[in-house]
Order: structure tokens, then C-alpha cells, then sequence
């Protein structure tokens, strides 16, 4: 199991999914003024946002190849 959550994200990865999770975060929070849909944004946001910061991407955990 260790292995599956060891760092998988070289620098580019984690700038992609630090500006998209940084995006949804700030939509999500946006549309939570309007309705409760903003949750939908928000959560992916931050689970980016932890990915970024974590260095761990969970689609290439499970083997599936991304493009960064």
C-alpha cells in the first residue's frame, strides 16, 4: 500500500492541478452564493489543490497515464 501513495508528480503536474483546483475552488465559492451546487466545485478544488501539494496524483496511482 505504501506504494500507491508515494509522490507521482514531477513540477508541471503539480502547477496543472494547483491553477485547476485553485479555479474550482474560486468558481465553487462563487456559485455557493447562489446555491449549494457550488459544493460541486468545491470539493474536486480542494482535493487538487491537495493533490498539488502532496505531489500525488490519484488517476496515475491507479495506473492510468495523464498527460503532466
Amino acid at each position: 500500500m505504501s506504494r500507491f501513495f508515494r509522490p507521482n508528480l514531477d513540477r508541471q503536474g503539480r502547477i496543472a492541478r494547483g491553477v485547476m483546483g485553485g479555479l474550482c475552488l474560486i468558481a465553487g465559492i462563487v456559485v455557493c452564493d447562489f446555491s449549494l451546487w457550488g459544493l460541486v466545485l468545491v470539493i474536486p478544488g480542494l482535493f487538487a489543490i491537495f493533490e498539488a501539494v502532496s505531489k500525488w496524483c490519484i488517476m496515475r496511482a491507479c495506473g492510468i497515464r495523464t498527460k503532466y
